[in-house]
C-alpha cells in the first residue's frame, strides 16, 4: 500500500478532478473504519472524493454512495488520502484517479498488493475550486460538438440552441450515470477488447452519440455501439452521421428490441423510454447477455395498470391519473426486484426533474461478478425472490420481464 500513498501525496491536489473508490471486495466486509463501526449492510457501493477550496484552504469533499442515498463529508488532504488508503486495505479493490493531464488505475489484489496503471488523458479541463461552484456538466457548450451542432442541440458558433437546453441536460445527466460506473466498464475492456454497448429504441440517438463520444473520444474507450430502432428513415440519417464523423464503431440498425438476435454478449445495455413491455424485452435480453451494467428509462408502463387488483386498495385505484402512477411505480420495483435476482445490484433513481419529463425514473443495474455459487448470494436471492412473490400475489399482477427471465433459465 506504500505505492498507493507515494501516488496520492504527488497527484492528490488542485489538479485532482476525482478519486473513485469503488469494487467491493467479495467477502464479508470488516465494517471498520476511520471513525467507528457499521453493520455490513450500510458499507458504501463507492466513494468519490473532489477538491475543492474554502477560505484559501485546499480540502476534499467525499461522496459516499449508500443504497439510494449520497451523504457528503468535507476533509483536508492528509485524511482524505489516509482515508483511501484504508478503504484499500480493507473492504475496496479498486482506485480510479484522474487528474487535469492524466489518470491513474490502482487494482489491489487479494493479498494486498496494489497495481498502478497510468493512462494518459487526451485533455481534461481546468476545474473551478470554489465551494459553491456552479454544476459542471460532461457537455457544457464551451466547445463545438458535431453531433450537437446536426442533431439541432447546437448552433455551428458553438450557442446552445435555447429550446433545446432541456435536451442538453436531459443527455448530461444520463452521461453522469454513465459517468458512475466507469470502473465497471473499465474491467471489461481488460485484454484489450472493445466494449460492447447496445442502445434499444435510439430514436434520433441523441444519447447514443453522446456516449459514443464521452466513452471514446472523452475517455479513450475502444467501442463497438449498436444503436436499434424501428424507423427507417431514422436510422439512414444516423447512420451518414456517424459515417460523416467517422465513428467507426458506432453502428445502426432497423429492427424490434423483441426480435433482435444481433449480439450474443454486451457490456452496457441503454433504453431510454422504451415504450411499455419493450423495457422488459430489453432487460431480459441485457440479462441474457451478461450485460455489466444496465442504464433504463421506462415509460408508459400499461401492463400492471390493466392488471393490479387488492382490495384494501380499491379507494386509490377508483382515481385514474393514481392507479396509473401507483402501477407504474409497481413495475418498476418488480424490474428491480428481478434483476437483483438474477444477480444484480439495483437503484432505482431520479432521471430527470420533473419540470422536464415525468418519466423521470432510471433503473441502474450493475451485475455482481462471480458470485453465483456463494452462499451468501445465495440466499439474497432467495430473499429476493420470496419478496417478489408475495408482493404479486397482493397485488395480483405478473410483469412481462418475469416471464422472459424465466425462459432464460429454462
Amino acid at each position: 500500500m506504500e505505492k498507493v500513498r507515494k501516488l496520492l501525496e504527488q497527484n492528490l491536489n488542485e489538479q485532482t478532478l476525482r478519486a473513485t473508490v469503488s469494487n467491493r471486495r467479495r467477502k464479508q466486509v470488516s465494517g471498520k473504519y476511520l471513525e467507528g463501526s457499521v453493520s455490513e449492510k450500510f458499507v458504501s457501493s463507492k466513494l468519490v472524493f473532489r477538491p475543492f477550496i474554502e477560505k484559501g484552504r485546499l480540502l476534499f469533499q467525499q461522496e459516499e454512495y449508500r443504497n439510494d442515498q449520497v451523504f457528503h463529508e468535507n476533509m483536508e488532504k492528509d485524511r482524505a488520502a489516509e482515508k483511501i488508503c484504508h478503504l484499500l486495505e480493507t473492504d475496496y479493490k479498486q482506485l480510479d484517479l484522474q487528474c487535469e493531464t492524466t489518470s491513474f488505475s490502482v487494482l489491489v489484489s487479494k493479498k494486498g498488493v496494489a497495481s498502478i496503471r497510468e493512462n494518459r488523458a487526451r485533455e481534461w479541463k481546468k476545474i473551478d475550486l470554489s465551494h459553491n461552484r456552479k454544476k459542471q456538466y460532461i457537455l457544457d457548450g464551451s466547445e463545438t460538438v458535431p453531433f450537437l451542432v446536426d442533431l439541432g442541440v447546437q448552433a455551428r458558433d458553438g450557442k446552445i440552441i435555447d429550446k433545446k437546453r432541456k435536451k442538453l441536460g436531459q443527455i448530461n445527466r444520463f452521461l453522469e450515470f454513465v459517468r458512475d460506473v466507469l470502473p465497471e466498464l473499465r474491467e471489461r475492456q481488460e485484454g484489450g477488447r472493445p466494449l460492447r454497448i447496445i442502445d434499444f429504441g435510439c430514436g434520433k440517438s441523441y444519447l447514443t452519440f453522446a456516449v459514443y463520444y464521452y466513452l471514446k473520444i472523452m475517455n479513450g474507450f475502444e467501442v463497438q455501439m449498436m444503436g436499434l430502432d424501428l424507423k427507417k428513415d431514422v436510422i439512414a440519417h444516423c447512420r451518414s452521421l456517424a459515417e460523416k464523423y467517422g465513428y467507426e464503431g458506432l453502428h445502426f440498425s432497423q429492427g424490434d428490441i423483441r426480435s433482435y438476435e444481433g449480439a450474443e454478449q454486451a457490456d452496457l445495455v441503454i433504453t431510454l423510454h422504451a415504450c411499455d413491455t419493450a423495457t422488459d424485452f430489453a432487460l431480459a435480453k441485457a440479462v441474457g447477455w451478461g450485460a455489466k451494467v444496465i442504464l433504463s428509462v421506462p415509460c408508459c408502463q400499461h401492463e400492471l395498470n390493466r392488471q393490479i387488483r387488492n382490495d384494501l386498495l380499491k379507494p386509490l385505484f377508483e382515481y385514474g391519473i393514481l392507479k396509473e402512477r401507483f402501477a407504474a411505480l409497481l413495475t418498476d420495483a418488480l424490474r428491480g426486484s428481478l434483476l437483483e435476482q438474477h444477480g444484480y445490484d439495483v437503484q432505482i433513481l431520479e432521471f430527470i426533474d420533473m419540470e422536464h419529463t415525468p418519466k423521470n425514473l432510471l433503473i441502474r443495474a450493475v451485475k455482481r461478478e462471480g458470485t453465483e455459487v456463494k452462499t451468501k448470494e445465495r440466499k439474497k436471492r432467495e430473499e429476493k425472490a420470496a419478496e417478489y412473490e408475495i408482493l404479486c400475489d397482493a397485488m395480483d399482477s405478473h410483469a412481462t420481464l418475469e416471464k422472459l427471465l424465466s425462459r432464460t433459465n429454462e
